[in-house]
């Protein structure tokens, strides 16, 4: 189906807006046809203002998530090409390397030492070498190696993507998502009470049936936020638009939420708090000294492997003329992995064939022969080195592509400085309520130094041998007061963040290499780059253009404004629409004629939506920022109770004033009610939308225009020929003075109320 028709549709499926058109039409065929067309007239164009908010948000997303789309290398009519991953085709020839998602069902034409990671199919997490004339699917990724292969299969046409289909509708909810059935199922037990209730008073005062049904089903359609789905999708789209213009792309709506209410974020250090534009600053023999000899043997390694290109390897090419290596050859490799953390490239040289071995420094120095007292030697200059800040690499040489029994040659020393703004930018986080762990594959010697540059507590170090030894509960206890985690696998990042996870926190993290994609995957909210590799893009929710902490902070900011406006809607308009709903109920039991008709209730609630969807640009004060915000329901509902019920109060005070003040009839009472009724809820929302007395916050532009627009028009429709089809009249002088009266003291009252008692609500 046509996903816009398929939209559409959706906009008729809430149970209350079908019951409601049913209930119409059955009005009609007795007789009321004009009050039947009434209210179609409003519940259409409700609709379609929701369909219209959906179908822009929908618009919106696409836009952005076009700017971070997956793209893969082929090979057509012997060209090499980028395209994006939905324009593959069967028969195109892909080239894959370490990093890369498979983009869709392959056949292995040709390989080089090809692992492939298949958990996303099997859960097995150990990588499946692949020879060929094998096939790859859909969906895992390159662990290690190269490949060349041809496309047998896209889309759902995959294996994967077969079963993708299959278990759609099994997929966990957000936060979010939960949150908001929560608050569905809240609204769902007060209307069901409301309607049930209501509908039994009137039928034992015998009144009319069909106006008795039709009226509790317009009040039950006046507790509902009707446009809850469309205003969501309005504030949070039009957050991720206002983030897109920070650089910070949303891949998914509801992350918003998560982004907002994240508490740790967990991060590696390259690129976000260093700069990320390494540099190789020496290259040291095992005595310490500066070699030329260990120079080139580098440039070596770093210029014949074949496998996955790295800043590492950028920096010794650039530190090194590329005529030192004139004549060496390659013959074969063992390719990097993050098993053994080495890469080995057997060359020719001259009449000379010999392998050199780059990669961390125990990971080298583990297959080397040395003496007790050699070891001890090189472990110090390895520890002074990292103490200073270097990143320090291991290089050693040997017959053949057997990394045993290997002669280590000397150490290469690269240094990534801290970036300028790194140290404020995580103190800026620390404003925000948000706890930075600094989780990074590097020695703890080379953490400790950045983190403390940036004001971590490096008083204890976890490292992989700490998290490799320990149960859950005794890293637990490790983790409390440790801010920095050096030497961690994938597997171990990924351990660190299921467990902040699972003890409370709403946690991010922030990476964008291979070794990240499992710790983006289990975060609350996983971060990336538009430069990240593929399968590391692919596991984020939050994509950055920039890669610094601070586009992070502006993000953050961004998430809770759009958030709390979500939020601002949820209880201020549920609350002042409880309050008129519970005081209609009371009035039509007493009244021998309904307090509003349901043509008036639904006109009243369709006019009100119009503010309330300004609240989506409405601006937030900046205090109400500084700490995670999350759904909850408990806080809502004593909300809604509270303010609902001062609302209550005040609408009966305006019935006696109108039953007992002004004796009106069923017509001036109607209009004197749809008028207040109109007018309290444009004026609580606009003093219930922030903790600060209200003149000291200045909502929205829309916000504040729409509200005042509205309310002019409330004023003029009694004397318009709608306000004659809805059976409104003109209000007097002193009735409106009145009215205007009774609306300053509820103002007063909930400013009151907000301030001295129930702040924390808000």
């Amino acid at each position: 189906m046509n996903k816009t028709l398929e939209l559409l549709l959706r906009q008729f499926k809430s149970p209350i807006i079908l019951i409601l058109i049913a209930a119409t039409i059955v009005s009609m065929f007795v007789g009321d046809v004009t009050d039947g067309l009434i209210i179609l007239a409003i519940i259409v164009p409700s609709v379609f203002l929701s369909f219209w908010q959906e179908y822009r948000a929908n618009q919106t997303m696409e836009e952005l998530l076009g700017r971070v789309q997956v793209k893969v290398n082929v090979v057509r009519n012997g060209v090499e090409i980028s395209i994006p991953i939905t324009q593959l085709l069967v028969g195109d020839l892909v080239d894959l390397r370490i990093g890369d998602i498979v983009p869709g069902d392959l056949k292995v034409i040709n390989s080089n030492g090809l692992l492939i990671d298949e958990s996303v199919l099997t859960g097995e997490s150990l990588a499946v070498e692949k020879a060929d004339g094998e096939e790859l699917r859909f969906g895992t990724s390159v662990a290690s190696g190269t490949a060349q292969a041809a496309v047998v299969g896209v889309g759902e046409d995959t294996e994967y993507g077969a079963l993708a289909k299959a278990i759609a509708q099994k997929a966990r909810d957000s936060g979010f998502a939960r949150g908001l059935t929560k608050f569905g199922l809240l609204l769902m037990r007060w209307m069901s009470v409301l309607l049930v209730g209501l509908f039994i008073a009137n039928m034992i005062l015998q009144k009319p049936l069909i106006d008795s049904f039709l009226f509790s089903i317009a009040l039950a359609v006046g507790l509902t936020p009707q446009l809850l789905p469309a205003i969501i999708s309005v504030s949070l789209s039009s957050g991720a638009k206002a983030m897109a213009k920070k650089n910070v792309l949303v891949k998914r709506l509801d992350a918003i939420e998560d982004f907002g209410s994240m508490d740790v974020l967990c991060t590696d250090k390259t690129g976000t708090i260093t700069q990320g534009v390494v540099q190789l600053d020496d290259c040291i023999d095992v005595f310490g000294k500066s070699s030329d000899v260990i120079r080139r043997l580098a440039l070596i390694n770093a210029s014949l492997q074949e496998g996955f290109e790295n800043p590492l390897d950028e920096a010794i090419k650039k530190s090194v003329a590329a005529k030192a290596i004139y004549g060496v050859k390659r013959i074969d490799e063992l390719p990097y992995d993050f098993t053994r953390k080495r890469l080995t490239v057997l060359v020719s040289d001259g009449d000379k064939k010999y392998s050199v071995t780059k990669g961390a420094f125990k990971n080298v120095v583990d297959v080397c022969r040395l003496t007790a007292t050699e070891r001890a030697r090189i472990e110090k200059i390895y520890e002074d080195y990292s103490a200073r800040g270097y990143r320090v690499l291991a290089v050693a040489t040997g017959p053949s592509l057997v990394e045993k029994e290997l002669k280590l040659e000397g150490f290469l020393l690269f240094m990534d400085p801290l970036k300028p703004g790194a140290k404020a930018a995580v103190a800026e986080l620390a404003t925000l309520g948000i706890d930075l762990y600094l989780v990074t594959g590097d020695n703890e010697f080379v953490a400790k130094t950045i983190g403390g540059q940036v004001g971590l507590n490096v008083d204890r170090v976890v490292n992989g041998a700490d998290v490799e030894k320990l149960d859950d509960s005794g890293l637990l206890e490790l983790m409390k007061g440790s801010r920095v985690y050096a030497g961690l696998d994938p597997l171990q990042k990924q351990r660190v963040i299921n467990l902040l996870s699972t003890s409370g926190h709403t946690v991010g993290y922030f990476g964008d290499g291979i070794n990240d994609a499992a710790a983006l995957h289990s975060a609350d909210v996983g971060i990336s780059v538009d430069t990240a590799v593929d399968i590391a893009k692919h596991a984020s929710a939050i994509v950055l253009l920039d890669k610094d902490l601070s586009v992070i902070a502006e993000g953050v900011r961004l998430g809770r404004k759009t958030f709390i406006n979500t939020m601002k809607y949820a209880r201020v308009g549920v609350s002042a629409s409880f309050g008129n709903m519970l005081s209609m109920a009371i009035a039509s039991i007493f009244l021998p004629f309904l307090p509003l008709l349901p043509s008036q209730i639904l006109l009243l609630n369709f006019m009100t939506d119009f503010p309330a969807l300004a609240i989506s640009g409405d601006s937030v004060d900046a205090e109400a920022i500084d700490k995670p915000r999350r759904w909850d329901v408990k806080s809502i509902r004593n909300f809604m109770l509270i303010f609902g019920l001062i609302s209550s109060v005040f609408d009966i005070a305006t019935f006696a004033v109108l039953e007992l003040g002004f004796h009106a009839d069923a017509e001036l009472f109607r209009s004197g009610w749809f008028v207040e009724s109109t007018l309290t809820e444009l004026t609580v929302m606009l003093i219930l939308r922030t903790r600060r007395r209200f003149w000291k916050s200045a909502p929205g532009n829309a916000l504040w225009i729409s509200s005042l627009v509205l309310a002019l028009l409330v004023l003029l429709i009694p004397f318009t020929t709608v306000g004659v089809l809805l059976q409104l009249e003109p209000l007097t002088w002193p009735l409106l003075a009145t009215l205007v009266g009774l609306i300053a003291i509820y103002a007063a009252v909930n400013e009151f109320v907000k301030t001295r008692w129930v702040k924390e609500l808000l």
